[in-house]
């Protein structure tokens, strides 16, 4: 191997722009005191991709794109539904995928029960763990089932082995857990850094489209709730996947924030159990387990993840201020975007808020930035407020204006069938919605041209 020299370098940690020295703003994302400094050697190395080929030096031929033929079997099943929804069907061929959450979220889990259902299935698979021993893994599969001999346990941190057993085994799907602890030894950083993790996603990515084997890699996250190491580590993979809900709760929520082969809205939903991960079928109906009845500021909304309806309930809980700025403060929702709907209650319907305490809550752990749940907002805000509750049989779904007018939102007849499947009995739509959300449905539909609308309706 030719003797290479080793250089200090800086990296920025959130976008991965590299300078030979220190910056206060990073020319490339404009972050703020986001470079550190890492010693990294020059070494020159072969291509993966050109090593799985058998060729050196040798320039890939190219394809005519209309001879390039697409089949449904290119993509793999993980005989886990809530997964493949979030995937866009399945596994794809050659694909990469990060998975990134919080710890003990289960991340690893999870994966774990993938390669279970697709060994069973026959297929080859090959998990690659980096943090925990082969009795420790052991341990954990043990309570997910039995496991059959396609499933291969690897326990290894150097890349240039890794490389080796996968050339040699050929499975189809490999399980990298974590990235953080992957090592390259022609990069002389230590494990985890922002150039190690990028040199070994590098390398993965060429594995993966070298060999045809669909990659997950398992990431950390940071107190932000971003995966650790270089923001290109994301612009790199084909899919990124994050875990989201509490640790120390049962329920979990599986959000695809990229996807090259589906959409980016879809969730999965899932409940952690003895037995591992399990699918909830009907997560409307989970979501509003345990929801009380004739209580002041709760409200049910219907939003929309990917093509799934998906109904939460909204909690606000209003009373006078006892300082001199009243707080305010929201769980599950956008802050700014319920400040701003409280001024809208108070310029347009005379409804004296600025006094106010006002905490707002989608329950059930679920992080709901679309606008039709602005209608729902304001239904719980001004049920907590005047302290009287709202009919349980009742939803609501739109998109609040600045000028208090109650603004149309997409797939309004999906979300009224979910409503009317889980027994609701009356739906307060914007008024362009009204026709066609009482095609085929055997609700009350009420249409609500402003805000003013909604407060005589419900509280008239």
């Amino acid at each position: 191997m030719a003797k290479g020299k080793t250089a200090t370098v800086f990296f920025c940690q959130n976008c991965g722009y590299e300078s030979s020295k220190w910056m206060g703003q990073c020319p490339g994302c404009r972050e703020w005191n986001s470079f550190v400094e890492e010693t990294v050697s020059k070494t020159p190395h072969a291509g993966v991709a050109a090593a799985s080929s058998g060729k050196r030096g040798g320039a890939a031929a190219p394809s005519v794109l209309s001879e390039i033929s697409i089949r449904e079997e290119d993509k793999l099943s993980t005989g886990i539904g809530e997964l493949d929804r979030v995937l866009g069907g399945g596994i794809v061929q050659g694909s990469l995928t990060l998975v990134g959450g919080d710890p003990g979220i289960g991340k690893s889990t999870l994966l774990l029960q993938v390669c279970r259902r697709l060994s069973c299935g026959g297929h080859k698979v090959l998990y690659i763990s980096g943090e925990e021993s082969q009795t420790q893994i052991k341990m954990r599969a043990d309570r997910l089932g039995a496991f059959t001999p396609q499933m291969l346990l690897l326990c290894e941190t150097r890349l240039d082995g890794i490389t080796e057993v996968i050339r040699e085994q050929k499975p189809e799907v490999v399980v990298i857990d974590s990235i953080q602890t992957m090592y390259n030894e022609n990069v002389s950083a230590a494990p985890g850094s922002v150039s190690q993790v990028r040199e070994s996603t590098g390398i993965l990515l060429q594995l993966a489209k070298g060999f045809g084997v669909s990659v997950f890699i398992v990431g950390h996250v940071t107190k932000e709730g971003t995966v650790a190491g270089p923001r290109v580590l994301e612009h790199m993979v084909d899919t990124v996947l994050y875990f989201e809900g509490d640790r120390h709760a049962s329920y979990r929520i599986l959000r695809g924030v990229k996807n090259r082969f589906g959409s980016t809205n879809e969730i999965g939903v899932f409940e952690m159990r003895e037995q591992g991960l399990e699918e909830v079928q009907n997560a409307s109906e989970y979501m509003l387990n345990g929801r009380p009845e004739n209580a002041s500021g709760s409200v049910v909304a219907c939003t929309m993840e990917g093509t799934r309806p998906l109904l939460v309930e909204i909690q606000a809980l209003v009373c006078q201020s006892s300082f001199g700025i009243p707080r305010r403060q929201t769980t599950g929702t956008d802050f700014n975007r319920v400040n701003l709907l409280m001024a809208v209650l108070e310029k347009r319907s005379g409804i004296q808020l600025a006094s106010c305490d006002a905490y707002v809550n989608i329950t059930g752990g679920i992080k709901i930035l679309e606008p039709a749940i602005d209608l729902g907002i304001v239904l719980a805000i001004l049920s907590g407020f005047k302290n009287r509750a709202l009919p349980p049989k009742l939803i609501a779904f739109g998109e609040v204006g600045l000028s208090g007018e109650v603004r149309a939102v997409s797939m309004a007849r999906q979300r009224v069938a979910e409503a009317e499947k889980l027994g609701f009995e009356t739906c307060i739509v914007p008024f362009v919605c009204v026709e066609d959300c009482r095609r085929n449905s055997g609700i009350e539909i009420v249409g609500v041209r402003t805000v003013q609308d909604v407060i005589d309706r419900c509280f008239g």
